[in-house]
């Protein structure tokens, strides 16, 4: 079966698969290197991120360079701050990133909040959120994804340790403000009238709609441990 005859679902299934096993293959790196070459254990997690953010900005950049210029002069202002946004997020990801264990604990909550907020909000609909910036968000979706976000994180509590209060505060945290990172990449696709911002992740549409929850949390967990 080729993968245009596989439906979205299934799509989006499959390349979250891909996606973990890649994760999986950078903390290894991390902690063993790759022994058989002689290449020590280096910062895996760290470059990980930066090639995704990076990922990110190109994809950004391509759109707006595909955009109208009429679209361009009429939005100019929140471009600018997004693209902003976007650099104090590479800047974030390379300086977090050097925590390795920090990282997957945000990526495993902010993974958690996306995909519970899809799947609640699919089965249960619902009143939308804000529709005019996201059709597809409801309160029901936000809800799922702090519950999911939040369950993701004591599961991260439990494998590595930790105090549990903290892994409850900081799931409920990183999941709301990951959402509202989501919404901010959904605001400016209205504002450049485009659905996604690539195509390179089946499913999931491009690089940053699948990390746009790193938008805030990334610089604030920078600012917090600097």
């Amino acid at each position: 079966m080729k993968l245009s005859e596989l439906s979205n679902t299934s799509l989006r299934i499959l390349t979250a698969g891909v996606m973990f096993a890649v994760v999986v293959i950078a903390v290894l790196l991390e902690k063993y290197g790759i022994p058989w070459l002689w290449i020590a254990p280096f910062y895996a997690i760290r470059w990980l991120g930066v090639l995704i953010v990076a990922g990110c900005i190109w994809e950004t950049i391509k759109c707006i360079r595909n955009a109208d210029d009429e679209i361009i002069q009429k939005n100019v202002l929140p471009i600018i701050v997004f693209i902003c946004l976007l650099g104090l997020m590479l800047i974030s990801v390379y300086s977090v990133g050097i925590r390795p264990f920090l990282m997957l604990w945000l990526l495993m909550i902010i993974v958690g909040a996306d995909v519970g907020g899809w799947l609640l909000g699919k089965i249960f609909g619902g009143d939308k959120l804000w529709e005019k910036i996201s059709a597809n968000k409801t309160w029901a979706g936000q809800i799922g994804g702090i519950i999911c976000g939040t369950l993701m994180s004591l599961l991260y509590y439990k494998l590595f340790g930790g105090f549990l209060q903290n892994a409850v505060f900081i799931g409920i945290s990183v999941s709301l403000l990951s959402q509202y990172g989501d919404l901010t990449a959904s605001f400016i696709k209205r504002r450049l009238d485009i659905k996604d911002f690539g195509n390179l992740l089946p499913g999931h549409g491009g690089i940053l709609d699948r990390f746009d929850g790193w938008i805030y949390v990334l610089p604030l967990v920078w600012w917090l441990i600097k």
